[in-house]
């Protein structure tokens, strides 16, 4: 009988994402329907029409910021629609839109460089001062920024220069014929109604952005302030309210595979769960790793938590699981706690983008139009690069950086002993 739940449940337990997933769908419509996106993209295409691959740079660093700040790689469903039409019009194709916005935002949630939900918590469980080891973090967004852009721009330039090179060539089609020609005709103006519109992007925009940062929000409260965006700008811009709502009714409509397929992708992990076989997966792999010489024992917490990732599609609920195990591992391997948090991150960031298990991911395929096993394609030969970059700092613990860090370590739990034998002292 609790088998037969296990979808139900995944749904339920998955609802936040789910109802994200068709607010970002329903609110994205009421934009394009009041035309504003697609004068913001012709804008763009113009400005950077001689120089196009020059964005692709910028754009990764600015959302990888974003997201090593605040540890929202979520934020790349809302960059995703805007990209397309960006980037279809320049000559390129869906997947540099979809692989500037997915790479970007895990690169900077991998590195964490002020991630309070992966890093934070993780730093705490380890006993270690929170964000120290921030000049390493900085070196690793800095290092794979420079693989992901260099990746995105080779890719791109070959589509531009043969489109049948396309991962998305079939699929692109229709995107091609609405925003390929554009800059071939006269530059869109707005209208002062659309110019109103456009300038309260900017201010629910750092809305967004306070509320995150400061409040605390996730997906529920974004929702609530996505719903409340579509409607107001759509009104502003000229659109009936019978029209926002009609333009809502389609973007669920457009997101609709995606949702359940996140709902699915949950209750995997619900019946691993109520099965109790997530603890053993963890306790077995652990001590896998703790069976391999100290020079293997990173990248082999680095592969211990990539594959956790897959049953446990979360940061820092993967942190809470394998930290307190991990930690202590480290110390017997002989390798420091800052090394484990690193291969942590490393696991944990980039597989975000890889299993179908992550519910935000898979709504981005949904919205960028492409499907899960031509992403993995164009991902691979990424994925291998950047673990690549891994490894060369899996080892750092015999460099002066990693000898500081580990006494660093050292200070930190000196203190901590020193205080609680004060403590039952003065108890």
């Amino acid at each position: 009988m609790e088998f037969m739940l296990a979808i139900p449940r995944g749904m339920v337990g998955a609802s936040e994402i789910i109802f994200f997933t068709f607010i970002i769908g329903g609110m994205f419509m009421v934009l394009r329907r009041t035309e504003i996106i697609e004068i913001g993209v012709d804008r763009l295409a113009r400005k950077f029409k001689q120089r196009s691959v020059a964005i692709i740079p910028v754009l990764l660093t600015l959302f990888a910021v974003v997201a090593t700040t605040i540890g929202t790689p979520e934020l790349s469903l809302v960059y995703i629609p805007v990209l397309i039409p960006l980037f279809i019009s320049l000559g390129y194709d869906s997947m540099t839109a979809a692989g500037i916005a997915l790479i970007s935002t895990a690169i900077g949630f991998t590195a964490g460089v002020m991630n309070p939900g992966t890093v934070g918590i993780s730093q705490q469980i380890s006993g270690l001062e929170t964000y120290s080891g921030f000049g390493l973090r900085l070196t690793v967004l800095i290092v794979i920024i420079t693989i992901g852009s260099i990746y995105i721009m080779r890719y791109a330039q070959k589509v531009k220069s043969n489109p049948m090179k396309s991962w998305t060539y079939e699929e692109d089609q229709s995107k091609r014929s609405t925003y390929s020609d554009a800059l071939n005709l006269p530059a869109k103006r707005a209208t002062k109604r659309q110019l109103a519109a456009i300038t309260t992007l900017p201010i629910f925009f750092i809305i967004l952005v306070y509320g995150v940062t400061q409040l605390g929000w996730f997906m529920l409260e974004m929702s609530g302030l996505f719903i409340f965006m579509g409607v107001l700008v759509g009104l502003i811009a000229g659109l009936s309210i019978t029209k926002v709502c009609d333009a809502f009714t389609e973007g669920f409509r457009e997101v609709l595979m995606g949702a359940i397929i996140i709902g699915i992708a949950r209750s995997v992990a619900i019946v691993l769960e109520d099965g109790q076989i997530m603890d053993t997966i963890v306790y077995g792999l652990g001590t896998a790793v703790g069976q391999l010489p100290s020079t293997l024992s990173a990248i082999g917490m680095m592969a211990v938590q990539l594959c956790i990732n897959f049953f446990i599609p979360s940061g820092s609920g993967q942190a809470l699981v394998t930290m307190p195990i991990m930690a202590p591992l480290a110390d017997l391997l002989g390798v420091t706690r800052q090394t484990a948090i690193l291969a942590f991150q490393f696991g944990d960031g980039f597989a975000h983008i890889l299993f179908p298990t992550s519910g935000y991911f898979m709504a981005a395929l949904v919205v960028a139009g492409i499907s899960w096993s031509k992403w993995v394609k164009f991902f691979c030969s990424a994925i291998f690069n950047l673990y690549g970059c891994r490894d060369g700092f899996s080892d750092l613990r015999a460099s002066h950086w990693m000898d500081r860090l580990k006494e660093e370590e050292s200070h930190v739990r000196l203190a901590n002993y020193r205080w609680t034998c004060c403590a039952q002292q003065s108890s």
